[in-house]
């Protein structure tokens, strides 16, 4: 009884003190110097949903640079991602073979526009490819992105594009695709994630993992060891979720808020 009561103690205080980071960064404020910024210079859906998964297709790095180059993506699509994806015509990729970030490079590019222009001349929204392989009894998103993997290849592709969608299916966090998640389906009215989505549960989101956020919750002793894979990140994302069962995600605003601004590592 004792034990078990200590045990309730530490919960406590650790919601508590994880809350307070949440709500101190998941603020309007936040928007501008992050990549969610992207997407947030939209106000139809579907320019949403293809800014925001550029965004964090390509959130890889110093943030500054993340926004810098999806800036200029935007532009090459004149700043009007959803009429350039249904209405450009092969000519029109030409100019797109010149982007790179990283290891993402312009045959990249030209598969995810092939991709979304076939994609968006059958179904309406982005949400379908994920939210059709999941149902509301399963834990987490993890048949989502297994799904949405098998969808985003299923045309003829370059090999080396490939690595540039993650899946559960080979212990990956899928940390870019679960920011992604994050920003759509969460919606708490502060301003920064979107909540457009409506077939997927924010009890279903896992925490985006990378090494920041695994390094924090190891220190907090939230997890035994830092390791930033889906195994870890799904154990993340249970023990949040003894914190706040219905929306374990917010809690990516203060591991991320105490790794990468306050290097609480």
């Amino acid at each position: 009884m004792v034990i078990h009561v200590i045990k309730l103690m530490k919960i406590q205080k650790l919601r508590e003190f994880l809350d307070a980071k949440a709500a101190y960064y998941n603020h309007p404020d936040f928007i501008a110097n992050d990549p969610i910024s992207i997407p947030h210079r939209f106000s139809v859906l579907q320019d949403i949903e293809i800014a925001g998964l550029f965004a964090a297709i390509l959130a890889w790095g110093n943030r500054t640079s993340i926004i810098n180059k999806c800036t200029e993506l935007m532009k090459m699509m004149d700043d009007s991602p959803y009429e350039f994806i249904r209405h450009h015509q092969p000519k029109d990729r030409m100019k797109l073979l010149s982007f790179c970030h990283r290891t993402f490079n312009g045959l990249d590019l030209l598969y995810f526009v092939e991709f979304l222009q076939h994609y968006y001349m059958n179904v309406t929204s982005l949400e379908f490819a994920f939210s059709a392989h999941i149902t509301p009894e399963d834990e987490n998103v993890e048949k989502a992105l297994i799904g949405f993997r098998k969808v985003f290849f299923a045309l003829e592709h370059p090999e080396r594009t490939g690595k540039h969608i993650a899946t559960p299916a080979k212990n990956s966090a899928c940390k870019r695709l679960n920011m992604y998640l994050r920003w759509m389906v969460r919606n708490d009215e502060n301003g920064v994630d979107f909540g457009l989505w409506q077939h997927i549960s924010p009890s279903q989101l896992v925490c985006p993992m990378d090494v920041h956020v695994s390094r924090v919750a190891a220190r907090l002793g939230i997890i035994s060891e830092a390791k930033a894979d889906w195994k870890t990140a799904a154990a993340l994302t249970h023990q949040l979720k003894k914190l706040d069962p219905d929306d374990p995600a917010k809690y990516d605003f203060a591991l991320f808020g105490l790794g990468v601004i306050e290097k609480y590592v």
